[in-house]
Parts: C-alpha cells; structure tokens; sequence
C-alpha cells in the first residue's frame, strides 16, 4: 500500500470520524445505557454505536483487511495478521460516562508491525488527528487543518509531562527525572500521544498496561509528527503481537526536550 493510497483512506475517514463524535455526544446527553464486560472494565451503547460507525466505513474502504476491535475482538485468538486496523471506539470509556471531554475515538492501520495511518478524534474538545505517513501528523480545528510536528509550546526550561495519574509509581517517576521533568499533567486517553504530537506537552511514560488498540491510532500521530517512542528499556514498541498486550512505554517529543 503506496502512501497515495494511506492518504486517501485517511482523508475518507474524517468525515466518519466527525459523524461518529457528533453521535457520541447525542448519545450521552440521551443517557447512556452500560454494562460490566468480562474484564470488569465499563462499555456503553455510545461505544458500541460509534464501533458500528467506524467498522462499517472502514469495511466499505478496505474491504480485505481485518478489524481487531476492543468491543469485537476474541482475545483468545492469537493475532496472526501482518496487515490489520486497530480500533479503540471511544478510549477514556469512564471519562465519556463521566460527561469529561478527553475520550477520544481511534483506528489505526498496523502494517508489518508499525502503526502506520491513524486518527484520534475528540469530540468534547473539537479536535480531530490524523496521519498518513512521517512527516504528515495534521490537527482539524476550527474548521482548519494544520500540520504537527513536535514544536515545543512550553516555556524554555520547563519540561513537561503528561500522565493517567498525578501520583505515578516510583518507577515513573524516576524515568521522568532523567527527563528533568519540572511538571506533571493528568491527561486521559490517548489524548496524551497527540498532545504531545502538537507540542504541547513534552513526555509521557507508562509501565506495561493496556492493549494495542489502545495506542496505535496515537502512536501513528505522535510517530509521524516527529515523536521518539519506545519502551522504557529503549526497545522498538512493535504492534501484531500475538495477545495484543502493549509493554511499557516512553513517549518523547524530541531526544532533546528542551528545545
């Protein structure tokens, strides 16, 4: 697949993604119906209707390609695919039942382990992400799109972290002061790989946690923006593993964080 052809499957996807968060808040402000899964996490009719969305496009688009998606997949069946789409439907479930606004909506193409093409929506916010190729992350916002690439928006000096919590481990934490990190942030979602994507935060670090429809729309932005991502050991993070489980993580926006 040429990068012509990634192009034209992402752009065809915006209009989804759009419809597919505007249903999303339509559908919470109706009142949301969830239930328990299996690994005791929430799901909710949002989630399924907007799975049911971006499924149904990415089907007509890429009719050959298999979809392994968090509401659909059986985790019991070994990965085995070289060349599949990721979705996460809504990411942040319990922040979208909660009524906050960093859940967002992702697909991501996986080709030969690397996320290639991805797209983050966040409804609440009124920000879409997509990205095709390296060197081509874009931001739709207020009606305009532009290109991302790392920039730094924090003030020289201060070097800052994105994170699911403000207390992490000791682990964590330790990896973000050989960063010399001067702030923490809460941010939900893979939100965090975007906004460090545009710049606005600097680095985000993770013990092993998750799976890879929970990363790989992100990766594919942050990635292609110019973002530096690998374990917390240095090591490739590779999608296409057999039980989807990510290993840790380490997110920089650039190797020299101050500039």
């Amino acid at each position: 697949m040429n990068r012509e052809e990634l192009e034209k499957i992402s752009k065809n996807l915006i209009e989804t993604f759009n419809f597919a968060g505007r249903e999303s808040i339509e559908i919470y402000k109706k009142g949301l119906k969830i239930e328990i899964k299996e690994d005791n996490s929430p799901v909710s009719n949002g989630d399924l209707k907007v799975n049911e969305i971006l499924t149904n496009r990415i089907e007509e688009l890429t009719p050959n390609i298999p979809i392994v998606s968090e509401e659909t997949v059986d985790i019991k069946k070994k990965n085995t695919a070289k060349i599949f789409w990721l979705i996460d439907p809504i990411d942040g479930t319990k922040e979208y039942i909660a009524g906050l606004d960093e859940y967002t909506l992702n697909a991501a193409l996986v080709i030969n382990t690397v996320p290639v093409l991805g797209l983050v929506g966040v409804p609440k916010k009124e920000r879409l992400f997509y990205s095709y190729a390296p060197g081509e992350s874009y931001l739709i916002e207020e009606g305009k799109t532009k290109k991302i690439h790392c920039e730094k928006k924090q003030p020289k000096g201060q070097i800052v972290a994105v994170s699911s919590t403000l207390k992490p481990s000791d682990v964590i934490l330790n990896k973000l002061k050989e960063h010399n990190v001067t702030k923490i942030v809460k941010m939900a979602s893979s939100y965090k790989f975007c906004a460090i994507a545009t710049g606005e935060y600097d680095i985000y670090a993770a013990r092993e946690r998750a799976n890879e429809w929970d990363y790989a729309a992100g990766h594919a932005v942050a990635q292609n923006a110019g973002a530096i991502i690998k374990t917390l050991d240095e090591k490739p993070f590779l999608y296409g593993k057999e039980d989807y489980k990510n290993p840790s993580l380490l997110i920089k926006r650039a190797e020299n964080l101050d500039v």
